[in-house]
């Protein structure tokens, strides 16, 4: 499985971005999803998950403000994050876990190569 990462980029706090996560490979609608994100000098943070069935599960910080889904007809997931904060600058990273959901990063089993996200006070 190979995945790719996009639609990163530089919003005011309060703003809106949506990031994409592409898989190329087979029996996609069988796998587990979820975004992580990483600034530097800190452990990868669990954001999102997305099991095979359609659950979702998000951390605390993004209650209210993200919405993860995805598209298995086009092997894609994606994340919509609304109402930005500037601690919300990182490098996400979208990964496949093939057991299920789970929000520790050493249970996923591919990762993308991160998008950057930025947001400006």
């Amino acid at each position: 499985v190979q995945l790719q990462a996009s639609g990163g980029g530089l919003v005011q706090a309060g703003g809106s971005l949506r990031l994409s996560c592409a898989a190329s490979g087979r029996a996609f609608s069988l796998y587990a999803m979820a975004w992580f994100r990483q600034t530097p000098g800190k452990e990868r943070e669990f954001v999102a998950a997305i099991s095979r069935d359609g659950g979702t599960y998000y951390g605390d910080s993004v209650k209210g403000r993200f919405t993860i889904s995805r598209d298995n007809a086009k092997n894609t997931m994606y994340l919509q994050m609304n109402s930005l904060r500037p601690e919300d600058t990182a490098v996400y990273y979208c990964a496949v876990d093939y057991l299920g959901v789970t929000t520790r990063p050493t249970s996923y089993d591919y990762w993308g190569q991160g998008t950057q996200v930025t947001v400006s006070s």
